[in-house]
């Protein structure tokens, strides 16, 4: 399996602003989803953390830590008719399993 098509921890998820795919975990607001994330630098007001504003124009998100449970790098371009859609959320049991770390 290629490493970029993989979920992995979020201990691991860069936090260099560059753009990734993100689980958000499951909530009373809805199911679990996939969203592109980047780490945000502290603001004028000392907040650093998760945002995601590709998914709604106009609209930024922020994420706490808690919310999301893993990672991957966003896919290559892939012109072909046979390229996947955005893959599912991770539905493992616990972090534990990511990255092959249950093993």
């Amino acid at each position: 399996m290629d490493d970029s098509d993989r979920w992995r921890n979020m201990a691991s998820a860069p936090k260099d602003g560059s753009r990734i795919l993100v689980t958000v975990r499951p909530s009373e607001q809805g199911p679990a989803e996939v969203d592109v994330a980047y780490w945000a630098r502290p603001d004028a007001f000392g907040i650093e953390g998760w945002r995601a504003g590709d998914s709604y124009p106009g609209c930024i998100i922020g994420y706490a830590d808690p919310e999301l449970k893993c990672w991957m790098p966003l896919p290559t371009a892939n012109l072909s008719k046979n390229s996947p859609e955005m893959p599912t959320p991770w539905e493992g049991d616990d972090e534990e399993q990511l990255d092959g770390s249950g093993i």
